[in-house]
Formats: structure tokens, sequence, C-alpha cells
């Protein structure tokens, strides 16, 4: 397609303050034009190893979606977007022509349609048509300012540029992290499991903590996670040096099993410390988690964000809630991921922290968030409060077009 034709697509939207200022809603509004894209983003440093995969880098791109519609309103958001011969764009171009309105069930909160988890733009898109912002459509019942934390403290000390000094990068991190408005961080462990020597990893993954804690002081709020770098035994280990450090959570110490994650709740209540236990981010299916929550064998349940969608982290969340158990969705390497955990957490009242890549991009204007204190606001905006940068959008590669 012409670019031109992508930025005067949006034309249209002159006409939203018009729609946003009617009584109600339009209620001929109909799809007109699906566009797909890549949105590219930036960390503001080098990501190192986790205890799986090597170097992350730093930067990441989220597969965006921008639905246009007859009345000039658009909705906007990640939708893992289908590149070419992917079945996904036979869903997309079955939006063309409906009314978004009719996927809307507001007794249930729920959004249907043929997108199922990957419905991030319609939830954007209704939330313009209502005049609502998306935690307002679903109950807005979590406190004003959502907890948020940093998860972007990896292996540092394993990249060549820091080996020799690696205990004044991590300290250099923690600045970083505090200057973003954290105040709560979330730091890899598992260096055995791949990287290292099994002793000499788990040496270094206490030495770590110990730093940060060091630098850092009592007031930073610090969980681990070792992307199951560890069995029940080695996380005993773990927990035995580090336990003394106040750690907030601990998440995939190892691949979660029903018993031995009651094991290691047993484990850590015995020595009266209040570390959650937090798991469950690899689950394809949200089933899988039931007999975790039945048991209340986690604490802290992350479903990803992007993979669940809202729908999904909003039915885990009530499956919790009765008993007693938080959800802190999984979100690493997507920008806009990041804004939907906000509005979940400003919509329920049992979220736990969102969890932030330290990602940007000049593209996308999210207007009214900002961190402080470890804790984000949520604007009011209708939809999700983001849009794009018209005058950014030059050089951008569309995917697709359809109409």
């Amino acid at each position: 397609m012409r670019r031109r034709d992508f930025l005067t697509g949006a034309a249209g939207i002159t006409l939203l303050p018009r729609l946003l200022q009617a009584a109600q809603p339009p209620r001929d509004i109909k799809i007109t034009r699906i566009v797909g894209f890549d949105l590219s983003s930036r960390r503001p440093k080098l990501v190192g190893k986790n205890s799986r995969l090597d170097v992350h880098g730093d930067r990441s791109a989220d597969r965006m979606v921008r639905i246009f519609t007859n009345a000039g309103i658009e909705g906007l958001g990640n939708c893992r977007a289908p590149s070419a011969g992917w079945s996904g764009r036979d869903e997309l171009a079955g939006l063309l022509g409906k009314n978004p309105l009719e996927w809307f069930d507001s007794s249930k909160r729920a959004m249907g349609g043929p997108l199922g988890s990957r419905d991030m733009p319609l939830w954007d898109l209704l939330g313009k048509v209502l005049q609502k912002p998306v935690y307002e459509l679903l109950g807005g019942h979590g406190p004003q300012r959502v907890p948020v934390y940093d998860g972007s403290i990896y292996f540092a000390d394993l990249l060549p540029q820091y080996a020799d000094h690696w205990q004044d990068r991590f300290k250099e991190e923690i600045d970083m992290s505090r200057q973003q408005g954290h105040r709560a961080v979330k730091v890899k462990i598992g260096r055995g499991a791949r990287w290292m020597k099994r002793d000499e990893g788990d040496r270094r993954d206490v030495e770590v903590v110990q730093v940060i804690r060091q630098h850092a002081g009592d007031d930073l709020l610090i969980g681990v996670d070792a992307n199951n770098g560890y069995d029940l035994a080695g996380a005993k280990r773990f927990l035995d040096r580090a336990g003394s450090l106040n750690l907030a959570f601990v998440e995939e110490l190892f691949p979660e099993k029903l018993d031995e994650c009651l094991e290691l709740k047993r484990f850590i209540a015995e020595r009266g410390w209040k570390t959650l236990l937090a798991d469950g981010e690899t689950k394809s299916e949200l089933s899988a988690l039931k007999p975790f929550i039945e048991a209340k064998a986690i604490d802290v349940l992350q479903g990803d964000m992007n993979h669940f969608g809202i729908g999904g982290i909003m039915t885990e969340a009530a499956w919790a809630r009765p008993q007693g158990i938080l959800v802190a969705p999984h979100n690493w390497g997507s920008l806009v991921g990041f804004y939907m955990q906000l509005h979940v957490g400003r919509a329920i009242s049992n979220f736990y922290r969102a969890e932030r890549d330290p990602l940007s991009t000049d593209l996308l204007i999210a207007d009214g968030y900002k961190i402080a204190d470890g804790t984000c606001n949520v604007p009011d905006s209708p939809g999700f409060g983001l849009r794009l940068d018209e005058e950014k959008l030059r050089n951008l590669k569309i995917d697709f077009d359809l109409r």
C-alpha cells in the first residue's frame, strides 16, 4: 500500500471530538479498514541472558493492528497480527463491515468476536466508541494507582563489557530503575542451569541479590526469577542463602509441579519469611492453573498478558480471588502489553504488580501514564488512551491493509 494512504486514512479521526460530545455513541458504526504493522521499540540498556536464553538485546516489537471505522473512531493495539500465510488474517478480515458493539457483553464485561485473546484493538475501539477507559469497562475495582516493577535486571555480570566490574553495573541498573520511578525490581537468577558451573552459578545468584540489597537498602522490593533454572532442592539451597534478604517473591524457581510448589511454600512458611511464590507464565491453557489455584499452591499467578489477553487474565483473576491468590501477568518484550496490564490492574482487586520491560518509542504517544514512587497512574481517556504520532509514521513499514 502507499504510505500516504496509511497516514491520510486517519483523517476521519478529526470527527472524534464531535462524536465524543454526543449524548449517545454512534450505533451504526462499522469497521471499514484494518492495517497491520510492527511497532518497534527500544530499551535504554542492553539486556543480557537469563537461565535459558542468550542476550536479549535492546530492542523489541509489538505486532500491531489499527482498526478504522466509518465514524472516524479508531482502535489500536497489539494483536500479534498475522504475517503472510498465517491464518489469522482471515479472522481479522472477518471484522470488516461489523459493528464492534455487537461483540461486547456488558453484563459479563467480556469481549467476543473472531480475534479471541488478540482483542486489544477491539477493547481500545470499544472504549472510544463508549467514551470510557478500558478499565471502567472491566469494572474499575482496583486502586487509583497500579503497582509496577522493573523486570529488566538480567545477567549483566555475564556481558563481557561488565565482567570485571559487574557489582558496579548492577548498582547502575538499580539506580536507572529508580530514576524511572520504580521501587520494585525483578532480578534474574539461575546461572548454573546453562552459563556457569552449578555451584559457581548458584553462588553468583546469591551474590548479585546481596549486592543489590546492600546498594538499594531495605526500601526496594526485590523479587527473583530463575526461569526454571533450579530444581526443588536447588531452590531450597538458594533460599537458605538469600531468604534473609527479604525477597518479596520468587518466580519460576523450577518447572511447576503441584506437590513441589506446596513443599516450597511449606519450606518458606517454616522459616517465617513473607516471600510469595509466583508462577504460571509458561502455561498455554488457563485450565492448567486450576489445580494450583484450588490447592493454593501458588501465591501469584502469572499468565502471559499477550497470550491470554484481557479476557483470559480477568478469568484467571476471578478464579484466584476466592482463594486469596493474586495475579501479576507476565509481560516481556511488549511495550503495549504494559498498558494492558495497567488497565487490568485498575479493574480488579487482587492485582499484584505490572511487569515493565522498559521499552519506548516516539511513534506511540501515551499521554497520562506516569510511573512515580513504584506505581503508575491510568488515565481516564477513552480506550487505552494511546495514539500514533502521524508525523513520524512516514518510514513505517506496513505489513497488510485489509478493506
